[in-house]
């Protein structure tokens, strides 16, 4: 791939995965949330604010290690979510944040490096490349990102001058 195109593929997907142009970013959707929230059901959902964005750091995790370990393997889909009953302490919801915001780092690290072939399988999974992992990181943040601030303004607890 020439240098040009290169570097433009691999700036186009670091403002993708920290949201940019139509995407709203991480920070600025869960920007000033209240703690009293975190462990709030929105109507009709059988989920909490912090359930979301603690699957949202599994997913993303999970896509991470099966790009860097060959011998990982995903763990069953209803471990993906926490128990329905679970609530989150605010150290708990902190450490959620943290995890999203250095997993999402791992990721951006991984784009920008220019040892990072996109396009090669990878090799312990030969039907799969890093383009299209970095792609489902992204995919799946933004349509999670979203629906919070859906959830957030269904509940009025979102910032006002954001919307």
């Amino acid at each position: 791939m020439p240098k040009k195109a290169d570097k433009v593929l691999r700036d186009e997907l670091v403002t993708l995965l920290r949201g940019g142009n139509a995407h709203i970013g991480f920070e600025n959707a869960i920007a000033d949330f209240q703690p009293a929230s975190i462990n709030k059901k929105p109507p009709h959902v059988n989920y909490t604010f912090w359930h979301l964005l603690e699957h949202m750091r599994r997913a993303q995790w999970d896509i991470l290690e099966f790009v860097r370990n060959p011998e990982y393997v995903s763990p069953d889909y209803s471990e993906f979510w926490p128990d329905p009953d679970e609530k989150a302490t605010q150290v708990e919801w902190e450490k959620t944040l943290s995890a999203i915001r250095a997993d999402l780092k791992a990721a951006i690290k991984i784009v920008t490096d220019p040892k990072t072939d996109f396009f090669s399988p990878i090799p312990h999974a030969k039907d799969y490349t890093i383009f299209r992992e970095i792609l489902l990181i992204a995919d799946h943040n933004a349509y999670h990102i979203s629906e919070l601030l859906a959830l957030r303004q269904v509940m009025d607890i979102g910032p006002k001058d954001r919307w």
